[in-house]
């Protein structure tokens, strides 16, 4: 009897572990994908201040002047698609209709957003990058602002999670959500957040959520 109770317990040992593992795995799965794609989005950013700090040093004077003889913004995302393509090895493979980008809330993000974007481009490792003009006005002197998908067409296509972006100014680059307090940021990057800000709240260390 002793012998079976001892088993027994064992047994009842044994399954409360297994359901413990099986609780865990989820989470830190998501955790571990997660910190690649931030780890990915870092990448980018650093590819893109490379760039920018190559144009400042040899190209700005004559790209600035491309920009402003542009006739409209559809040109002027032309010149700066060039621009970047040596860097993030664009290519010109249709992205499928189906993709749609999510902000972190759930919600779709709709066309009249200012992070919707409308061209989407593949580059290397499959990741997809958005281009989009902002024209220039007081108050409001960005001239692009860029969106990658570090997972490409794969879900979950969400802003915070796979989807970060990047502000880029004639002579510097900010990550999005720079210009938010930190409380600020934290709230937005949460499941009732946009998930925008995810994009500078991540490079000031601060952790995701689960």
């Amino acid at each position: 009897m002793k012998l079976i109770g001892w088993r027994s317990q064992y047994t009842i040992t044994l399954l409360i572990i297994f359901t413990a593992v099986l609780l865990f795995i989820p989470t830190s799965l998501q955790s571990t994908v997660q910190a690649k794609f931030i780890t990915k989005w870092n990448d980018c950013y650093d590819r893109l201040a490379y760039m920018q700090d190559v144009i400042l040093m040899h190209e700005k004077e004559s790209i600035l002047t491309s920009f402003r003889r542009a006739k409209n913004s559809e040109e002027r995302e032309l010149i700066f698609r060039e621009l970047i393509k040596p860097y993030f090895r664009l290519n010109n493979s249709k992205v499928p209709k189906r993709y749609h980008v999510k902000f972190m809330n759930n919600a779709k993000v709709p066309q009249n957003s200012l992070y919707y974007f409308s061209d989407y481009y593949f580059s290397d490792k499959k990741m997809l990058v958005g281009i989009k003009d902002i024209p220039n006005t007081i108050g409001n002197e960005n001239i692009f602002l860029m969106m990658f998908d570090v997972n490409g067409v794969l879900p979950p296509n969400t802003w915070g999670k796979d989807v970060f972006g990047a502000k880029v100014f004639g002579d510097r680059i900010e990550a999005i959500g720079k210009e938010l307090s930190l409380d600020e940021m934290k709230q937005d990057c949460s499941k009732d957040g946009t998930g925008t800000a995810c994009s500078y709240y991540y490079k000031i260390g601060g952790s995701f959520e689960d």
